[in-house]
């Protein structure tokens, strides 16, 4: 089957940004890319500033900050409703995984920490999250005592959690998977379960009650620690990390450049690509900060950073658009 045509576009980057890291996060508010957390060396925190990117004229600054500031972190995902950003979990300088949830407020420049301890999730790291118009959703991740299947919704206006029926057996614990709201449903894809896994699954908060669904087509190998976003019916898969490294988190595994969409409507996967030889395709990769949003009033996805095969870490931004 002939690949469907799209585009990857490198973009420039002006000022002082984050630099080269992996296992940090990003998400965008309009025309303003903010980043958080991760890492250079192994394991090892590299800051806790709010970087900000402007698509519009290509540059960085760093946010001047108020409130409760998060502490440095790896592991840690970001997501947005409105103007408002929200941070959760991640791992610390100690190796300790985290459960705080805070709010960064871009109007104001303020940090607010809205739950910890006993509240809400359990402590965690290289989980996933999403967002819709209203909640902010938590999923798996490594815990404590191991990998998890939980999944998790913060209501950001009766600002409070909500615990969702957990996922079962058939939806094994799990890091690095591909989280998204589609088709009013909850999508968790792939991951890595101890193996690269390469099954999908669904919650349906209507039905109250997980599926496993079965895919067809160009489906993509098993990988975990992947760049995905929701556009239109899409579930797109870019990248992410289809054979460990024996070192596990301290080394590079191997890394996919490979570009899938899911139609959540007949489960048929397709292979999408501009050809990682065109210049501006980001090529294999993993451990990514990644975020759906518009740039030039199109559709796609904001790709920053990442793992390399050669286990070292990217600075470069890359944003796609779909060809249909």
């Amino acid at each position: 089957m002939a690949l469907v045509q799209s585009k990857w576009v490198k973009l420039d980057q002006k000022g002082t940004g984050p630099g080269a890291r992996s296992s940090h996060a990003i998400t965008l508010v309009g025309s303003k890319a903010y980043v958080f957390g991760g890492e250079f060396a192994p394991r090892v925190p590299v800051d806790n500033k709010l970087y900000v990117f402007n698509l519009e004229d290509l540059t960085w600054s760093v946010a001047d900050a108020t409130g409760d500031i998060p502490p440095p972190r790896v592991g840690v995902t970001i997501s947005a409703i409105g103007s408002t950003i929200y941070v959760f979990g991640g791992r610390d300088s100690d190796h300790k995984e985290l459960n705080e949830l805070y709010s960064f407020d871009t109007s104001t420049n303020k940090w607010t920490l809205l739950s910890s301890g006993d509240i809400g999730p359990p402590h965690r790291s290289y989980h996933s999250t999403t967002a819709d118009d209203r909640h902010v959703y938590i999923f798996g991740g490594c815990g404590v005592a191991g990998r998890l299947n939980d999944l998790w919704a913060y209501d950001v206006v009766d600002q409070k959690w909500n615990k969702y029926p957990t996922a079962g057996d058939k939806c094994k614990g799990r890091g690095g998977p591909g989280l998204v709201v589609a088709q009013e449903k909850i999508w968790v894809v792939y991951g890595f379960t101890g193996v690269e896994a390469d099954d999908v699954h669904y919650f349906d908060p209507a039905q109250n009650e997980w599926t496993q669904v079965e895919t067809h087509g160009e489906k993509p190998t098993a990988r975990s620690v992947f760049s995905t976003v929701v556009i239109g019916k899409y579930i797109f898969v870019c990248g992410g990390e289809v054979d460990p490294s024996d070192l596990g988190h301290m080394g590079a595994g191997k890394f996919s450049g490979e570009t899938y969409a899911l139609d959540t409507e007949t489960l048929v996967w397709k292979r999408w690509d501009d050809g990682p030889n065109s210049g501006h395709h980001p090529g294999p990769r993993g451990w990514c900060a990644y975020a759906g949003g518009k740039w030039n009033g199109k559709e796609g996805l904001l790709v920053y950073g990442g793992n390399s095969p050669s286990n070292d870490r990217l600075d470069d931004i890359f944003f796609f658009t779909p060809g249909y």
